[in-house]
Parts: C-alpha cells; sequence; structure tokens
C-alpha cells in the first residue's frame, strides 16, 4: 500500500517531519506495509519546475492508496498564470475528493473556547467540489468576472449530484455515530442554490429512517455552535458554509490545531490538517503537530474502511488515542497549549508512546 507525502508550505515540513515517525512506528508495530514516496508542492514546486502542481503529480497521485498534503501558502502564491496553481483544490478537482470531512471535539482534560460545561463532538461533513469558489465552479474560464473596475460578480455552483451524493455520505456517517444529521443553509436569500441543496438533502433523508434531520440557517448555526454544541453531530455543508463551520467548531472545542481532517472520493482520500501553513512560525519548530496527525490517523481510518482491513482501523484508533494520551499530560503539550514541546519533541512523544504500547 503506498502513501504520497506532499509537505507543503510554511510549517508544513515541521509538521510533516513530525506525523511521519508516527505513522512509521505503527507502519512497523501492526506490520501495516505501507510504502512512503515524498514530492513536491507549492512554492518548493514552483521553483523547481515553474509551478505550484505539476500536471504530472496530480496524475501519478491516482496511483497512491493515500496523500498526505501539507498545508499550503496560497495567498501568497502568484495568479495562476504565472505557476500560482491552488493545490487544494487542484486534487479535489482533479481526484474528485468532494467530501471534506472535519470532525470537532472538546477533551475533558483540554480548555476549550465554550462556556464551563459544554462538550462538543461533531463532524462537519463539507461538499468541496463546487459551491462559491471560483477555482472549481467552471468547465473552462473563472468563477469570478469584474465586467467594470467598480464591479466584481461572484458565481455559485450547486448541482444535484454533487449534492446528493454529499448527503448520502452525511447520512452513512450519521448512521454510525448518534443519527442526527443537521443540513446548514441560507434558503431564504438563496432559494435557488440552497434550495436546491436541501431538496436533494431531504430526499436522501427519506432513505435512512432512522437517522433524524433538521435543517439550519447558516447564521443559526453560527450562534447554537457557542451556545448549544452538544445539539450537534453530523452537520452536512455546502462548500463555503462549511470552511467557515469547521474553523469555528474546532477553535471553540480547543483549538484549530487540534482539528484532523480528511479529503475523499470514493476511492482515494487525502489527509490535510485543517489548519494555514502558518509562515510566521516557520522553521521555528513551534508548530502544534496534533491537526497532521489526527488526519493521518483519519486517512488509515478511511483506507482500512475502504479495503476492509482491520489492521488499518485498529492502527488509525492507536494513533488518535496515543496523541489524546501525550495532549492529557501537562507536560507533553506544545507551547500554544500551555506545555514546553517543541514541533519535533512533541512527534517524537506519540511515536515513542506507540512504541511502548
Amino acid at each position: 500500500m503506498r502513501v504520497l507525502v506532499l509537505p507543503g508550505d510554511g510549517i508544513g515540513p515541521e509538521i510533516i517531519a513530525a506525523t511521519m515517525p508516527v505513522l512509521t512506528a505503527l507502519n512497523e508495530l501492526y506490520r501495516l506495509g505501507l510504502i512512503f514516496d515524498e514530492d513536491e508542492v507549492g512554492f518548493a514546486s514552483l521553483e523547481r519546475y515553474g509551478t505550484t502542481l505539476r500536471d504530472e503529480l496530480l496524475e501519478r497521485a491516482r496511483g497512491y492508496d493515500g496523500i498526505i498534503l501539507g498545508p499550503q501558502s496560497h495567498a501568497d502564491y502568484p495568479v495562476p498564470e504565472r505557476g500560482g496553481r491552488n493545490v487544494s483544490a487542484g486534487f479535489r478537482i482533479g481526484l474528485d475528493l468532494y467530501a471534506n470531512i472535519r470532525p470537532a471535539r472538546t477533551r475533558p482534560f483540554l480548555p476549550t473556547n465554550l462556556a464551563p460545561g459544554k462538550t462538543m463532538d461533531l463532524v462537519i461533513m463539507r461538499e468541496a467540489t463546487e459551491g462559491f469558489y471560483p477555482d472549481r465552479n467552471m468547465s473552462r474560464g473563472w468563477g469570478e468576472v469584474m465586467p467594470s473596475p467598480d464591479m466584481a460578480l461572484s458565481i455559485r455552483k450547486i448541482t444535484r449530484y454533487c449534492s446528493e451524493r454529499i448527503a448520502r455520505r452525511a447520512f452513512e456517517l450519521a448512521a454510525r455515530r448518534r443519527n442526527r444529521v443537521t443540513a446548514i443553509h441560507k434558503v431564504n436569500s438563496f432559494h435557488m442554490t440552497d434550495g436546491l441543496f436541501l431538496e436533494c438533502a431531504r430526499a436522501v433523508a427519506r432513505e435512512f429512517p432512522g437517522v433524524a434531520y433538521e435543517e439550519l440557517l447558516i447564521d443559526a448555526a453560527t450562534a447554537h455552535l457557542v451556545r448549544r454544541p452538544e445539539r450537534f453531530d453530523v452537520l452536512l455543508t455546502s462548500n463555503f458554509y462549511g470552511d467557515i463551520l469547521s474553523d469555528l467548531a474546532s477553535e471553540l472545542s480547543g483549538s484549530l490545531g487540534l482539528a484532523g481532517s480528511i479529503m475523499a472520493s470514493d476511492t482515494h482520500c487525502c489527509a490535510q490538517a485543517q489548519h494555514g501553513s502558518a509562515p510566521d512560525i516557520q522553521g521555528q519548530d513551534r508548530a502544534n503537530p496534533t491537526s497532521m496527525i489526527l488526519s493521518v490517523a483519519m486517512l488509515l481510518q478511511w483506507l482500512g474502511a475502504h479495503h476492509q482491513r482491520a489492521d488499518l482501523t485498529r492502527a488509525a484508533a492507536v494513533m488518535e488515542t496515543t496523541v489524546d494520551a501525550v495532549l492529557a499530560n501537562p507536560a507533553t503539550r506544545t507551547a500554544d497549549l500551555g506545555g514546553t514541546l517543541g514541533c519535533r519533541a512533541f512527534g517524537a512523544c506519540v511515536a515513542d508512546l506507540v512504541r511502548s504500547a
């Protein structure tokens, strides 16, 4: 089983370097048979090849069982005409990674940004291949235009096909959790696009009578995440809403640095930390690699389910519980969580605990 490793920009190489010893330890302990290949995306690729994402690399990625993708400094890339391709969008469209799955949960041993006594354990199921994002809603061209220097227009794309399949993934996940799906929308303003999204969600809901279904306005959802986070199980969202709500949920539950994330199609899966590239702390060994480690655990879990391999599923569970065990000890936390460990030392601590289990 082959895994493609792409460190990315900013703190990406550091958090990937801290994650790989953990994955290697599990690979050896459970004899998973994982083989790792590394390549370049982002600024390293731009300098060497003239583009942040090569077509050849994207095509080659189809032959891998899994992908580990570090953060990218996309906002700092040159325009696409000068090689600055959005790497995440390239993979999402190129490999049809339509399901961006982002869990957020509180931990009793870590502080949160919720009111005292409040807890959270939810998953945001975000459609990732269309919506308001101009780099992925056109067959040719760009989804934003400026008819004049004083006017800018953005085009939103919502399709029945993409809405139905992401809704089905949300209900399948909820059926394995606490049997509740909340569809997020703004249908009072976006009558047609959110109307179609909800129409698809309702149709899929009828296929899952054992899963409770509700609909909630995006603005009300932000308030309920703060005030009543325990009400949520799986949140079904279009691209833009899920991007915003997942950051809010993760920060409320403790920190964006604790939030795992995967992008998945029906045949491929890519682990990608939920946070950005944080160039302001690049090269200082200050990054918290937890999000990247937990994203890789989610990748292992997906691979285990997809290939019906219990060893991968077991390794994923060990990876997650070991991270929690390290975080539970104040002495082995990173500085952003009140500890003293650097990025590299935290990864080594998790890897050592895996080996000693």
